[in-house]
């Protein structure tokens, strides 16, 4: 069976029936991995000839589409914890690879990512846990909030400074067992939805690792963070067209049915009208995330293409679920309405890493470097035409440039 059926079974067989019961009982299934890994579903990114499924950004994140539009919260879980397998698959040693990874693809062992800090939030180069070597190992002190998967995680990838002095090329990355001494797991975050992402946050308090537990070393922790945050930005805009399909479909089938004077629901221009905006937004939705997964499958820098990528779906989400909702009547707004929960898991993916405003600083940015270019480029054409005796004017560059390539 392909990876899509899989995920389009396992939502509709697992997920489906179970989300609102984890979401009333603020519970995080951690019995649910084991399930989802016997359908292959842990080990997305790892090789095939590592006991992995060998896929891409995009095919990634088709599955999670699928997964999300049962629930976003748990299958969010499964990308952090996708993740980190991928990451030991692609970066790790024989050790890493023979103590973790089986588990992870397994389900055994649940993982997490852990970079976030309490008085940090999005900045992720400001980090203040701190690594001390020491004879044999390293001593690690510090907090990280805001952990998915952390309420059952088992394994830790925990992004540390190694000398502040660096600045973000004194970030390594250590894996960490959750249940080793210095290491304090806080209870999970109550939260207005997806509690079946069990969001919480560690402590560690002169946590003391060997060697064996450095995962990548200083500055090349940090750029594999920012390649995995890149791949779970795709993968959150992809989320949120599983949402907003399932969204639509509710809609369009419940003011099919239902009547006001003395017409259906769906007769109404203004209803139309407002599930045709919530269309063309899943669509635009769906074109940036999975171009944003082309460019990271390409191998090309595909940051710029998350950013955008991730900041339209959330807000998209946000909205024209709102909308659905809004088409349905107050029957969307009952409990027993999956709408409700993918509203604030919508809302929530506006934070997930990256929050909107970050998603802004990137692309911002890339257009300042892209303005800097332009500018460079005709100045040396203006200093190369003037060398040649030709300079007229005509070699400035246009006044005005697409935002995207």
């Amino acid at each position: 069976m392909e990876p899509v059926e899989v995920a389009r079974a396992f939502a509709r067989e697992v997920i489906a029936p179970n989300a609102a019961r984890w979401e009333e009982e603020r519970r995080y299934p951690r019995e649910a991995f084991p399930e989802a890994a016997a359908r292959g579903l842990c080990g997305l990114v790892v090789p095939v000839e590592m006991g992995g499924a060998g896929l891409g950004a995009a095919a990634m994140a088709r599955v999670m589409e699928e997964l999300a539009g049962a629930d976003m919260a748990f299958s969010f879980g499964l990308v952090v914890h996708n993740n980190l397998a991928g990451a030991i698959a692609r970066h790790g040693d024989p050790r890493h690879v023979e103590t973790y990874l089986d588990d992870l693809i397994a389900g055994r062992r649940v993982g997490a990512f852990l970079l976030t800090e309490p008085r940090g939030g999005s900045d992720a180069g400001a980090i203040l846990t701190r690594a001390r070597r020491e004879s044999g190992g390293w001593v690690i002190d510090g907090e990280k909030a805001w952990v998915s998967n952390g309420a059952g995680a088992d394994v830790l990838s925990v992004y540390a400074q190694t000398d502040p002095a660096l600045g973000w090329r004194g970030i390594a990355c250590f894996l960490v067992q959750a249940g080793q001494p210095g290491v304090v797991r806080e209870p999970s975050y109550r939260l207005m939805g997806g509690h079946a992402l069990g969001t919480g946050a560690f402590r560690f308090e002169g946590c003391r690792v060997g060697e064996e537990a450095l995962l990548l070393g200083p500055g090349d922790g940090f750029k594999a963070a920012m390649a995995g945050i890149d791949l779970a930005r795709v993968n959150a805009a992809a989320m949120c067209c599983g949402k907003m399909r399932v969204g639509l479909d509710r809609a369009l089938a419940a003011t099919a049915e239902r009547h006001a004077f003395g017409q259906a629901i769906a007769d109404f221009q203004g209803i139309q009208w407002m599930l045709a905006d919530a269309a063309t937004d899943l669509e635009a939705s769906r074109l940036l995330a999975y171009e944003a997964a082309r460019r990271l499958d390409a191998g090309e820098d595909g940051a710029l293409a998350a950013a955008h990528a991730k900041k339209f779906a959330t807000r998209a989400a946000l909205t024209r679920l709102a909308d659905c909702m809004q088409a349905m009547g107050a029957d969307g707004y009952r409990a027993d309405c999956p709408l409700s929960r993918h509203l604030a898991c919508a809302k929530m993916a506006q934070y997930l890493d990256g929050t909107t405003e970050i998603q802004n600083v990137v692309i911002s940015r890339a257009l300042r470097r892209r303005a800097t270019a332009r500018k460079e480029r005709g100045l040396q054409r203006r200093v190369d035409a003037h060398a040649r005796g030709r300079y007229d004017g005509s070699m400035d560059e246009p006044t005005r440039a697409p935002l995207c390539h």
